[in-house]
């Protein structure tokens, strides 16, 4: 997909005809361009881009000064940055403020075109989002309509099209032709296809006059010839929705009742146009269940890999509690690693190590989905996961923290029959704080996964702990002090981070 609107803020007019020229224009998008910051924030305000790609360096206003500006407006357009190698210590702060990525220059046209698209991952899905919202919408607006206009009817009519189910509607249909004319017979026969023949959908009556074949014939008559048909004794009319013919409604009386009159053949055409209204009204209604079984199918087969079948149940009974396609949002991270594994790798036969890997992996993921986490990844001896999305979960630091000790207290028991050699042991590692959560990748392989600052710090941490220890930040042990045993580490030095953080060790729980 192409066409989006990418305004490139830079100060250097090389760089701005390359991005143009080069990468923009033979890729489909529509580039516009802006040589200072000031300039930029202009046309961001005058015209809000789909993406925009930010120089640091700028006269008149930074790079930084226009995100800023752009929160100050309410405005939450992608960024990716743009700068000259050194600058990652400003990047870090820009991802604090909203940037989505960022490119080194001097940078190559594919590295860029991969940033973009990244970028817009998150945009294209919420247009195609709007777009399934609004046929829905309309789809739904269209039965609302259909259903008040059935309000409209009369008498017999309204009682008749009120019923959605299709087997009691079929009944009151014939039900009502036998109440309005006094009928010995009355059939309600359907076809399922515009060619295909006849069925017999209901029958109400005397049975030793209900299949007779001269009323079969008469059926069959308007059926082809798609007009009413009166005798004293047989009345057939057609059931009709625009110039489709659905089927037959027919009565019969025989010699022994009174004849029929023509205010009968009136009144069950008036029933018939009802009567057929109602079981297209009842095939639309039973096609858009159908249709929303498949739409909760289709959410069941996305999330029951990451999620609890419980977590799932939720998503399809309240939509409206997922935050899906690439939210911001606090979720607290959980990376579990088998300690000792690649040694073990070097050791054993292939077989017996993949036994041995899924029988711990698979009890790290009993705990997360215990707790209602979400299962990100295996990745190779470890598991990531985390909490408060797609659902949010009020206690979801506790979640984590709860899940880490279940899988370390799992494993402590339920390992003891393996050989001692095969035994192994987790290190964890738990973080909280923001981060992008949804359908991230490309639109042939997309994750449903977190992105952020706490994702990676959380890794990190996993590193740091031994076999069977638990360590976590200082957010997370904000909110679990008074639910958990935990043991202060001190200041830890941590690679990527340029001072010492503050780590806990978790013990149990309270």
């Amino acid at each position: 997909m192409a066409g989006e609107t990418i305004l490139v803020i830079d100060d250097s007019t090389a760089t701005l005809d390359f991005a143009v020229d080069y990468m923009l224009k033979p890729n489909g998008f529509v580039p516009v361009v802006a040589r200072d910051g000031a300039d930029g924030l202009r046309k961001i305000l005058q015209s809000p881009p789909d993406l925009i790609i930010l120089d640091l360096e700028m006269p008149r206003m930074n790079g930084a000064e226009v995100m800023r500006a752009m929160k100050e407006h309410g405005l939450n357009i992608p960024v990716i940055l743009s700068t000259a190698h050194g600058s990652e210590e400003v990047a870090v702060e820009m991802f604090r403020m909203g940037a989505r990525d960022y490119v080194s220059k001097p940078y190559e046209v594919t590295d860029m075109l991969a940033a973009i698209e990244r970028a817009l991952a998150e945009l294209r899905l919420k247009r195609e989002r709007d777009d399934l919202l609004s046929r829905l919408v309309q789809t739904n607006r269209s039965l609302e309509a259909r259903l008040r206009e059935l309000d409209t009817l009369y008498g017999i009519g309204k009682s008749v099209t009120a019923l959605l189910d299709h087997e009691g509607l079929l009944r009151r249909i014939i039900e009502a032709a036998q109440f309005v004319t006094g009928a010995q017979v009355c059939q309600l026969l359907l076809r399922d296809a515009s060619a295909a023949p006849l069925h017999c959908a209901a029958t109400i009556g005397t049975p030793r006059i209900a299949h007779r074949p001269d009323i079969d014939a008469v059926a069959r008559q308007v059926a082809e010839t798609g007009r009413s048909i009166m005798s004293t004794a047989t009345v057939a009319v057609p059931l009709q929705v625009g110039s489709k013919l659905i089927g037959v409604l027919n009565i019969y009386n025989d010699a022994t009742a009174r004849h029929f009159a023509a205010h009968d053949m009136h009144l069950l055409q008036a029933l018939a146009d009802y009567a057929a209204i109602a079981i297209e009204n009842s095939r639309l209604f039973r096609e858009l269940e159908e249709s929303k079984e498949r739409e909760k199918q289709t959410i069941r087969n996305l999330f029951e890999r990451y999620v609890a079948p419980s977590v799932v149940d939720q998503l399809l009974s309240s939509p409206r509690m997922a935050v899906l396609g690439g939210a911001r949002q606090p979720i607290t991270t959980l990376f579990a690693d088998m300690r000792g594994f690649t040694t073990l790798a070097e050791q054993i036969q292939p077989e017996v190590l993949v036994q041995t890997l899924n029988h711990h992996l698979a009890l790290g993921a009993q705990a997360v989905l215990k707790y209602e986490g979400t299962l990100d990844k295996f990745m190779g001896d470890a598991i990531m996961a985390f909490f408060n999305a797609p659902l949010l979960q009020p206690d979801y630091p506790l979640r984590a923290v709860k899940a880490a000790v279940e899988m370390q207290q799992s494993l402590a028991s339920k390992i003891t029959t393996m050989p001692l050699r095969l035994r192994l042991s987790f290190g964890i590692g738990i973080t909280t704080g923001e981060a992008v959560v949804g359908n991230i990748g490309a639109a042939q392989l997309m994750n449903f996964t977190a992105v952020g600052h706490c994702v990676n710090f959380a890794k990190r941490l996993q590193e740091l702990a031994n076999g069977g220890q638990i360590l976590i930040d200082h957010a997370t042990y904000q909110a679990v002090a008074s639910q958990a045993q935990i043991k202060p580490l001190g200041k830890v030095e941590i690679k990527g981070f340029r001072t010492p953080v503050q780590v806990y060790e978790v013990v149990g729980l309270r």
